[in-house]
């Protein structure tokens, strides 16, 4: 892989000046609450959308603030005296943040962006010129070791991933190094990896411009920089897990068939992970004709972890291609072309009885159980982010659910989780609902269907009594025999735990 097309980056061996810079930055505002205040909702949001004219009209005055929106997210040259009164210049210019335009002007030789941490800090995200996502010339790349900013993908991996403090953390193809920014947080050593040196480059500059400390970045694809013996608490990866013909974009396609890359991901982790160790990736994969998609991701699960793997998404195979076609901007190219190479997208899938695309969140827990938990399941619906507690509490009432039986079930008590309301559907003026559901307004947001013993049950749920005590009672007030009531409830009660509806006590 060559980036000799690419720009040269800033040095990223100038800690002092990265630390200069980022003071400028933030004593002029240049903040994602600054920028939302000067540039305004509507402008904010179609910077978004890589449309720049609304942010060029709103910065056309001479404040420090918009001379560095201009310099950096719009990438427009700005006179040289203009960000003299900003900037340490010739320190930019020389350690290669800026370079010399004309005469009179200097410009921006990577785009920065602000990008507000989960505490309210103020990082930096470094990408390559146009490729922030909403940058100023959008994506669309076709650069082979071209680096991407933040996206969509990338704030969801952020936004799932657990966040307990651990010694040692690993991200797997850094990128533009948002996930070890993230991880420096709560992780005494991060580890960084990617098979595209200029992204390791960049993950420093990332880190530098942030404040965050230094990463331990290593060159190579997956875990072939990771010695043997080394081992995580944390492993996270948005990898290139775009399914295409080949490997054209470094920074999104696999390079393996179909999705082994993201297969090969998840079973090697297994042996990375410490006890009691997560490990989260996002991931592609394909609905295979004659193959239940399901059982396929159940395969890839490593022994000895538990796994929960959720569907977000599913596009069928034209609507795949096209979709990371246009990410590479191939439909504004020749039409013969794009045509050729949608061709061959849809020549792959048909050899391998491809008949959609799936994509979801992959979490792995290292567990010392005999009898891993494995959750496969589709979720498409609206979720709350961040998901990173949602998914621990999920592991939690794993174990919990693993160490007890139906009768232990039944002495133990519970109460009903946070922000639950009860809806009842039926017909207009009828005695009883033609069913119950609970619903959730935090973390996965779930909806679940419950019988009137299963309804009354959670809503007196309060850890005062035990189950087996509100069955009873349950049992009496509506005329059935305790003992039976006692046997087919388990099963609800199980799955209002497992789902989040139900929390034990004590």
């Amino acid at each position: 892989m060559s980036n000799s097309s690419l720009p040269t980056l800033p040095a990223s061996d100038r800690p002092e000046v990265a630390a200069r810079l980022r003071d400028a930055l933030l004593g002029a505002a240049f903040t994602a609450d600054g920028l939302l205040e000067l540039l305004g909702a509507p402008a904010y949001a179609a910077l978004a959308r890589s449309e720049t004219v609304p942010a060029l009209r709103a910065t056309r005055g001479d404040t420090p603030l918009e001379t560095l929106v201009r310099l950096f997210l719009l990438q427009q040259p700005v006179p040289h005296a203009r960000v003299t009164d900003v900037l340490p210049v010739a320190e930019c210019v020389e350690s290669g943040w800026l370079a010399s335009v004309g005469a009179d002007e200097v410009a921006a030789t990577v785009d920065v962006r602000p990008y507000g941490g989960p505490d309210g800090e103020d990082w930096f995200i470094v990408s390559d010129l146009g490729c922030a996502v909403g940058g100023a010339g959008g994506i669309g790349s076709r650069e082979e070791g071209v680096v991407l900013g933040v996206g969509g993908a990338s704030t969801t991996l952020a936004g799932i991933t657990v966040r307990t403090p651990v010694s040692a953390a690993l991200d797997l193809g850094t990128g533009s190094g948002i996930q070890a920014l993230h991880a420096a947080r709560h992780a005494t050593r991060v580890t960084a990896t990617d098979l595209n040196p200029r992204a390791l480059h960049i993950t420093a500059l990332t880190l530098a411009l942030s404040g965050a400390q230094a990463a331990d970045l290593r060159e190579g694809s997956l875990f072939e920089p990771v010695r043997d013996d080394e081992t995580y608490e944390l492993i996270v990866s948005n990898p290139p897990f775009v399914i295409s013909p080949g490997a054209r974009l470094t920074y999104r396609d696999g390079g393996m068939g179909g999705d082994d890359l993201c297969r090969s991901l998840v079973q090697q982790a297994g042996e990375r992970l410490r006890e009691g160790g997560f490990a989260q990736f996002l991931a592609n994969w394909q609905h295979v004709e004659g193959e239940d998609w399901q059982d396929r991701l159940r395969s890839w699960v490593p022994r000895g972890c538990d796994a929960w793997i959720v569907q977000r998404e599913v596009q069928d195979v034209t609507q795949y291609a096209e979709l990371w076609l246009r990410d590479a901007g191939d439909h504004q190219g020749d039409t013969t072309a794009y045509e050729a190479l949608y061709d061959a997208w849809l020549d792959e899938f048909e050899a391998r009885k491809v008949k959609a695309v799936g994509f979801g969140w992959i979490t792995l827990r290292r567990t010392g159980s005999d009898t891993p938990s494995i959750t496969v399941e589709e979720w498409p619906h609206p979720v709350e982010q961040p998901l990173g507690d949602t998914v621990r509490e999920h592991f939690d009432r794993v174990d919990y659910l693993r160490a007890h039986d139906d009768a232990a079930l039944l002495a133990a008590h519970f109460r009903l989780a946070p922000e639950i309301i009860q809806e009842q559907v039926g017909l207009p003026g009828a005695e009883d609902p033609e069913h119950v559901v609970l619903r959730q307004h935090r973390g996965m947001r779930r909806a679940t269907k419950v019988d009137t013993v299963g309804a009354g049950f959670a809503g007196v749920c309060d850890g005062t009594l035990s189950a087996g005590r509100i069955l009873d009672a349950i049992a009496q007030l509506v005329g059935e025999d305790p003992v039976l009531l006692r046997d087919r409830t388990p099963a609800q009660i199980r799955l209002l735990v497992e789902q989040g509806f139900l929390e034990p006590v004590g």
